[in-house]
This record gives structure tokens, sequence and C-alpha cells, in this order.
């Protein structure tokens, strides 16, 4: 059954009147990582009224090199990220990337996440809408917001209407990504709620180190314009000291700076 905090989200007015947040590790490392993770950001998101949804990648599939760290092992990690929201009554969501992931996945998270190089798979699209549960696809870094009305009719035409869109830039040149602000406006019109990547947005893919890198300082940056811009949600991934991840450091807010973060964007949205 559907998290109903997560049903709150689906095309209906947030009764908080405030974004959502979407944060946690890149990957699952280990047990104690991602429960001091959860702990954290769930205890700043109920002191500022933000919705937050736990996330984490049960393995990544998506690397630049062979030697790249996947993952603990993807039993393990979707139970640690299922008891997670279980400790701190917070909904989960994890990516998928090969269609029969979906149903296996489904039984461990409320939101089934796709990634952007995945956006126009059909056949993970149509297996993960099987699923009744919420799909939140990333737009690809080569796709426009007005195309992504079609990942959004797919799911959709196959009878399921929980569906978010998450921008996280666009492809610029070989090493670099830029975002077009006009995207979140677009994606709000194929009537689903939106969400602002903030840390993947301000990756450098395609490094020769075959180590993707990352410009963090601009995190807030990011999110202040998607706040002011209309988002419904931002997608922020934080680590106690990114420096150490083993995926994604380089682009990865230190969740230490997460709270003062929020703060300033609670005010803004309550400004606008």
């Amino acid at each position: 059954m559907e998290n109903n905090s997560i049903a709150l989200f689906n095309n209906q007015p947030n009764p908080l009147n405030n974004f959502f947040l979407i944060a946690g590790p890149c990957v699952v490392e280990n047990d104690q990582m991602v429960y001091e993770i959860a702990e954290k950001v769930s205890g700043i998101c109920k002191r500022l009224g933000i919705p937050y949804i736990f996330k984490a990648s049960y393995r990544k599939a998506n690397r630049t090199s062979a030697t790249s760290f996947t993952g603990i092992g993807d039993e393990k990690a979707l139970q640690l990220i299922q008891a997670v929201g279980k400790q701190f009554n917070v909904p989960t969501t994890t990516d998928i990337h090969a269609a029969p992931e979906a149903a296996i996945a489904a039984e461990y998270v409320d939101v089934l996440q796709i990634p952007a190089f995945l956006c126009r798979q059909t056949d993970l699209l149509l297996a993960a809408a099987t699923t009744q549960k919420t799909i939140n696809v990333k737009k690809g870094q080569f796709v426009s917001g007005p195309s992504m009305k079609f990942p959004v009719d797919k799911i959709k035409q196959a009878g399921n209407q929980q569906v978010w869109l998450t921008e996280r830039g666009n492809s610029f040149g070989y090493q670099d990504l830029i975002v077009d602000y006009r995207n979140i406006t677009w994606m709000k019109e194929h009537d689903v709620p939106v969400i602002m990547d903030c840390t993947h947005s301000l990756q450098q893919p395609n490094q020769t180190s075959g180590v993707t890198g990352g410009n963090p300082q601009l995190i807030e940056t990011i999110a202040k314009a998607a706040i002011a811009t209309g988002a419904d949600g931002l997608f922020i991934e934080t680590h106690p000291n990114p420096s150490v991840a083993k995926s994604d450091g380089a682009n990865m807010l230190r969740l230490e700076l997460l709270e003062p973060l929020l703060e300033k964007l609670v005010r803004l949205r309550q400004a606008i």
C-alpha cells in the first residue's frame, strides 16, 4: 500500500504549503551511514515543516569506471532502506535500471526513481507503472522539458497516475551540465509535481580520471533558483564526508551544511 504522505504529493496541494525534500546518500554504503543521514535529515525536516523522503540507491548500475563501487548487495541494501523508512516514519525511494527490478524494489520502497539516462526506456517505464508506486522520472540530459510529456504519457496510459518529474540539467559540451529553469515551468504543464535535483545538476561527467567531478559550492544557487521558479520539491544528495563517499562525492552536500541551507530555502518559499 502506498505511504499516505507520498499520496499527498500526487497532484494535490501540499498541506504544509512548503516544498518537499528527497535527500540521502547516493548509494547505501553501510548500516551506520544510512541511519546517521536519515536521523539528521528527518529531524531537520520535522522542525522546518518540510515533507521528507529518504533516498538511497540500493545499487549503482551507471558508473564510469568498472572499478567503481556499485553496492553492498541488492537485498541487504533494499532491506536497509526499508528499515530506515520504518525507523524514522518517512517514505523512501531508490532508483531502478531494468524492467525486472521494478517489482523487486517496489516491495521495499514507496517511490521508484527512473534514472535520467533511462527516461525513454519504454519497458522500464511500463514495468514501473505496473507496480502502482509513485514513479519519479528524471529528465534526461539530452531531453527538453516539453518532451518529458512522453514518459508521463507512457506511465499514465499504463494505468498509473502517480508521476513526478525531476530536472537535473542538460549536457553542455562533453564534461559539463547547465540548468535551463524554463524546464521547471514546461514540465509543470504536464500536470505533475516537478522536482529540482540540486546535486546531480552540478556534475561534471566524463572526466578522464573515470570519476565524475562536480561543483557543490553552487548547490545553494541551484536550490534558490528552483524555489523561485516554482519547483514543488528538491532533490539533494548528502553525506557526512563527501570526500570519502563511494559514489558522487564530488557533487554531494556535506551533511552539516544541509540545515542552514534548508532554513534559507524555507524563508524564500514563504516570501514567494
